[in-house]
């Protein structure tokens, strides 16, 4: 399976509304950086067991461990959680950042370091979450 079918079938299997809501959201990502690197992480570890939710990346960082060693990973992520959808914005080095910037404006969504969880779609303000979305995207 194509990378483009393993999202697509990750959307595909979630219950509406969440469905639509992921499909949404992927396609507003894209709008705001057409021909990113895409990613697929399907949450299981080297054993094969589920250590996390599937999640669909945007873009392309590389993280710098404290002993030195490096990985490519996303910049922006999304994944369904059980009680909605979680946006991941990867790569500030402060980790108050996004809640300080974005917490007060974005509407009933929990804001930590570097996710923004809410149930729904309609409601946050998307205005916020885009503008979230893009300074995350010009994180170098």
């Amino acid at each position: 399976m194509s990378l483009e079918e393993q999202i697509e079938a990750y959307i595909n299997s979630q219950p509406e509304p969440k469905r639509s809501e992921m499909q949404s959201l992927h396609h507003r990502i894209l709008e705001l950086k057409p021909n990113c690197k895409l990613w697929f992480l399907d949450g299981k570890n080297s054993e094969n067991k589920v250590v996390a939710n599937p999640n669909i990346g945007y873009g392309l960082q590389t993280i710098n461990y404290a002993d030195g060693k490096t990985k490519a990973f996303y910049q922006i992520g999304i994944s369904a959680n059980t009680s909605g959808i979680s946006v991941y914005i990867m790569g500030f080095s402060d980790k108050t950042h996004l809640a300080h910037t974005y917490g007060n404006q974005i509407g009933k969504a929990t804001v930590t370091g570097y996710c923004i969880k809410f149930k729904t779609l309609q409601e946050i303000n998307l205005e916020v979450l885009e503008a979230a979305i893009k300074e995350g995207f010009a994180i170098q």
